[in-house]
């Protein structure tokens, strides 16, 4: 079974000011109302610990293998619950520079898997919300930093 959710949001700031909030680890449980915490050397092959969820939801804690970490333009990383095949996602943050200076910011995650079925309703509501909330918080963030 597989499953997309993507979202995007456009930030009135280039992509290295974006990257520099979206990187800035120590800091994320300040403002990102969905990705609590992240810890551990991210870099490309390295495991990182990811705590997530919606707000007013128990978070989720996970140990995914960075895939991509391409400075001003991309993260990616598979994480996996309990073991792979079960329930497995890919989560990417892009950003793509606009011609006005402007970033595109494209959230999105992949699953696939034998709980993926079983999670689809969940996955619509609570967990593209919770991508939504932090596209939101992210922007607000970057352009605060931006006048």
């Amino acid at each position: 079974m597989k499953k997309e959710i993507k979202t995007q949001i456009q930030i009135n700031a280039s992509p290295e000011k974006v990257w520099g909030v979206l990187t800035d680890f120590e800091n994320q449980g300040k403002w990102n109302p969905f990705v609590r915490s992240i810890t551990g050397d991210v870099k490309k092959g390295n495991n990182i610990k990811v705590v997530l969820g919606p707000q007013g939801s128990k978070p989720m804690k996970f140990k995914p293998t960075v895939l991509a970490f391409d400075k001003n333009r991309e993260i990616r990383w598979l994480g996996h619950l309990l073991i792979p095949g079960i329930f497995d996602g890919e989560h990417v943050f892009q950003l793509l520079e606009n011609v006005d200076g402007s970033t595109t910011f494209i959230h999105s995650e992949k699953f696939k898997g034998i709980l993926v079925g079983l999670m689809a309703k969940k996955l619509d509501s609570e967990i593209k919300a919770g991508f939504e909330d932090m596209n939101k918080a992210l922007k607000e963030q970057v352009e605060a930093l931006s006048v």
